[in-house]
């Protein structure tokens, strides 16, 4: 088992640091992603067939992707009392919070007379993607599909990888089943983006597409985005904890490690400005019986320079396991998601707290935020103006019209108002 890595922030040094900490996120591998994309706008379930066979199960007889109902049922029928007790306590939480956070209409009436309402309107159709591989994430079908009935939409279909016998694993199924799922189609990568994006003979194209996924699956994304709208281009998962001498090593190692779980691209960091604290760390994590994946503990100065750091990066999650941790938090404004105190694991979010985990990475926190019903819904202007808005904002229109050159503009304000 490799040791974590140890290095000290100098004063000033926060953004040098995080960019070395974070993860590259370049392109995918784009040309063969535009192939494949083309390939299923070009011969629609035929295509999808042959990913499936390619990548998931060469003996794939199907001639769709499309998995049949009765293999949901099938999969829901089979779940254990304590799997099913958990994944319906996930799907309350979830949907509890993004109820919380559903937009609302909202009206503004001006000094002229005109009013303006903005209406928050759903999709009328979305996907979701749920990776496969490596292991089955069913959590990722409550995170996405969760906020879009919550938002109304009226279509859901969810992408996910088959195994070796054409069908996606039993427990995403069920989950699907259980949430009512429109349509599930067994197939992942840039094939399921292109179904999801362009439609097939079988699967009707959608608005929205949102999810986590390999580099082929972000890059499709990047690809088809304008096509539909798209959640973000989302790369390997991070953590940052700030730590004192208030927190458990042992409880602070353990969710550096469920983070390295992820992968060997997925960076765990912890900050803190008393050295002993990070002693007692790494001798935690040395005791640990499990590999140590890509750690790094890093010696502030002081908790400004912690909290600087961790601003800097930008974290998808953000750990606050201090006696302190309310007063940081108000000074945090750049993270995916942030968890407050010695008992907030970061693991409690991916699955059962009600947080949403899908999630900005990559520094996209400095602007992107948690999947939630507005991915899911697009705000729309309606606009009254009565004769008297007319007359008074005429004028200020002409003199804008004139100043960029369009006569028309003008004459369409002057023809309505009052002479």
């Amino acid at each position: 088992m490799s040791a974590p890595r140890r290095v000290t922030m100098a004063p000033g040094d926060a953004a040098t640091l995080a960019e070395s900490l974070r993860p590259v996120m370049g392109e995918g591998p784009a040309g063969p992603v535009a192939a494949a994309l083309a390939d299923v706008r070009a011969r629609g379930d035929a295509a999808l067939v042959d990913a499936v066979r390619q990548f998931d199960a060469p003996g794939f007889a199907g001639t769709d992707a499309v998995v049949p109902p009765e293999a949901l049922v099938a999969a829901e029928a089979a779940l254990t009392p304590e799997l099913r007790a958990a994944i319906g306590e996930a799907i309350s939480n979830v949907r509890t919070v993004a109820e919380a956070s559903l937009p609302s209409a909202s009206s503004a009436d001006l000094p002229a007379g005109q009013s303006v309402r903005i209406e928050a309107i759903p999709v009328g159709a979305a996907g979701v993607y749920a990776p496969g591989g490596r292991a089955a994430y069913p959590s990722s079908v409550i995170m996405g599909v969760v906020p879009a009935q919550v938002a109304g939409v009226a279509r859901i279909v969810l992408a996910t990888p088959a195994g070796p016998d054409g069908l996606p694993n039993p427990v995403v199924l069920a989950t699907a089943s259980i949430l009512g799922v429109d349509q599930v189609i067994a197939v992942g990568g840039a094939a399921a983006i292109g179904a999801l994006a362009y439609g097939t003979q079988t699967v009707a194209p959608v608005d929205v597409i949102t999810g986590p996924g390999n580099p082929w699956v972000q890059e499709a994304k990047r690809q088809v985005f304008g096509t539909v709208g798209i959640d973000s281009i989302a790369g390997p998962s991070e953590l940052v904890v700030l730590l004192d001498a208030s927190a458990d090593p042992v409880a602070i190692g353990a969710d550096l490690l469920a983070q390295a779980e992820h992968g060997a691209d997925s960076p765990s960091v912890a900050a803190a400005w008393d050295p002993a604290v990070l002693d007692a760390l790494a001798t935690a994590l040395s005791e640990a019986n499990a590999p140590v994946g890509t750690i790094t503990l890093v010696d502030c100065a002081s908790q400004d320079d912690a909290i600087a750091l961790a601003e800097a990066f930008a974290p998808e999650h953000l750990q606050i396991a201090t006696a302190d941790a309310g007063e940081i938090a108000s000074r945090i404004r750049r993270a995916g998601c942030v968890f407050l105190g010695p008992l907030g694991a970061t693991a409690f979010g991916d699955y059962v707290a009600g947080s949403n985990h899908i999630l900005p990475t990559g520094g996209a926190a400095r602007h992107a935020s948690s999947v939630g019903p507005a991915t899911y819904m697009r705000r729309m202007a309606l606009v009254s103006i009565p004769q008297s808005a007319v007359d008074r904002l005429t004028p200020h229109l002409a003199a804008l019209a004139d100043a960029e050159g369009f006569p028309e503009h003008r004459r369409s304000a002057e023809v309505r108002a009052s002479s």
